[in-house]
């Protein structure tokens, strides 16, 4: 985390938000906006890191969009302590779409110079798990913190959570470009070529811009909410290199540099057997394919897996593109190792991993069954059906005991890792474009200019 030196009588505050936004419309990025602009305007106020964007378990049900969850750090004079705070509640009274359904807002305050372990475990099994309310409130008594949250209150499980995420280990950067509130609702409007050309020079240090395979910008968003568009990078500078590069339609009304967990697997915990699988987790999981890939009405791909303890269905939809290919080339016997969601059996649906990657550890040989050859004219047999034997469609001569024979046929599949197309993508899930970039125990360091105003 970037520091500044101590002021004279100064308090650290961390500021966590959630949930502020509805299905409607609004984003608790932008009110992290807005707060950003008019504290930046006090005497004083330093931030020592970049504005926390946190990702939860995308498994929830309960979520609007990304499950993202937002933290403030910064140190101010120890007497405006209460008049930031009623500044900040105030504008999350005002953003908050609290009549809207679904809309369960939460703010927290944390007054203290470092996180406490138990914030960053919490923060953690709120990424790969489900916390209730109750552990939630249970903490906030614990640390010393203060949390306010409307209707369920849900949103201070979020708030508490980015608070608790220091992003000590791997993050990326997020810069995210808001429009004016004149245009919130309508088409967007920025220049396609220009994303292009920005991935393209600036790749590997962007990512997750643009659908090559259907050609397609996938940095705006399409709903009602204010963001105009938002540039997934490995750097401050980077993204906004990226910025200067996008050649935006219409006017933007402010701009952030966010720090965030997106793009780096947080969601992701190893199980080592079938049997270790809960419902809403995300996993990795080693396994033997025990069927064969099969197609399901809307070309969706299933598969089977099995170990010591069990066995489980494997699911390529048809929006992950390239990963449902790959899925469709699966034989049993292959060894595998399987990323994703893990929903429960029902009555219609056995237990099933919803797949982001797979990883092809070593491949089984692939036998084809085909008919025999006539012994006498070395043509191929036809069946006369099934347990009645073969015909010679050229000679006409019968063969009562043939049997089909296996031929051994060359695989085209690879050993290696293949991830779920770009446009499929959660905002958590790793790229191939990052492997290689991971970041560990690396200072972010708040750069000049990092948001207008």
């Amino acid at each position: 985390m970037f520091g500044v030196g101590c002021l004279t009588n100064t308090s650290t505050l961390h500021i966590g938000l959630d949930d502020t936004d509805s299905i409607e419309g609004g984003c608790t990025t932008y009110l992290a906006a807005v707060l950003i602009d008019k504290l930046t305007q006090i005497s004083d106020v330093q931030f020592i890191d970049y504005p926390v964007l946190i990702r939860l378990n995308p498994n929830v049900s309960w979520k609007t969009r990304g499950n993202g969850a937002l933290c403030l750090r910064f140190r101010c004079p120890s007497q405006l302590v209460g008049y930031i705070k009623q500044l900040i509640l105030n504008l999350w009274e005002q953003y908050s779409q609290v009549d809207k359904k679904g809309t369960n807002p939460g703010l927290v305050f944390y007054q203290n110079e470092t996180i406490p372990q138990e914030l960053t475990a919490f923060s953690r099994r709120a990424e790969t798990s489900i916390v209730t309310i109750k552990e939630a409130v249970k903490l906030v008594c614990k640390v010393g913190a203060e949390a306010l949250g409307y209707n369920t209150c849900r949103g201070i499980i979020g708030a508490l959570s980015a608070i608790g995420e220091t992003l000590t280990g791997d993050y990326t950067y997020e810069l995210i470009a808001y429009r004016t509130p004149v245009n919130w609702g309508t088409k967007r409007l920025v220049d396609k070529e220009s994303i292009f050309n920005m991935d393209k020079l600036l790749q590997p240090k962007v990512f997750n811009n643009v659908d090559f395979e259907k050609k397609r910008v996938i940095i705006t968003p399409h709903g009602t909410d204010p963001i105009l568009f938002g540039i997934r990078g490995e750097s401050a500078n980077v993204v906004k290199q990226a910025f200067e590069l996008v050649k935006s339609l219409e006017t933007v009304e402010r701009w952030v540099i966010f720090r965030s967990n997106q793009g780096t697997d947080a969601h992701l915990r190893h199980v080592n057997s079938v049997d270790e699988l809960e419902h809403c987790s995300s996993v990795i999981l080693k396994g033997i394919v025990s069927k064969n890939p099969q197609i399901v009405p809307v070309r969706h791909v299933i598969f089977s897996i099995k170990d010591f303890s069990g066995e489980v269905d494997c699911a390529a939809y048809e929006p992950t593109g390239i990963l449902r290919k790959i899925a469709r080339e699966l034989v049993i016997g292959d060894h595998v190792e399987v990323v994703g969601a893990v929903h429960k059996a029902t009555k219609s649906k056995p237990l099933t991993i919803n797949l982001e990657k797979i990883r092809v550890i070593s491949l089984n040989q692939k036998v084809v069954q085909q008919n025999p050859l006539c012994p006498v004219c070395k043509k191929s047999l036809k069946s006369m059906g099934k347990h009645q034997g073969f015909r010679c469609k050229k000679c006409g001569e019968k063969f009562l005991h043939l049997k089909k024979q296996g031929i051994v046929s060359p695989r085209t599949l690879k050993v290696g890792l293949y991830i779920s197309s770009v446009r499929s993508q959660r905002h958590l899930t790793k790229p191939l474009r990052r492997f290689g970039q991971e970041k560990q125990n690396v200072s972010a360091v708040l750069i000049h200019d990092w948001h207008s105003p």
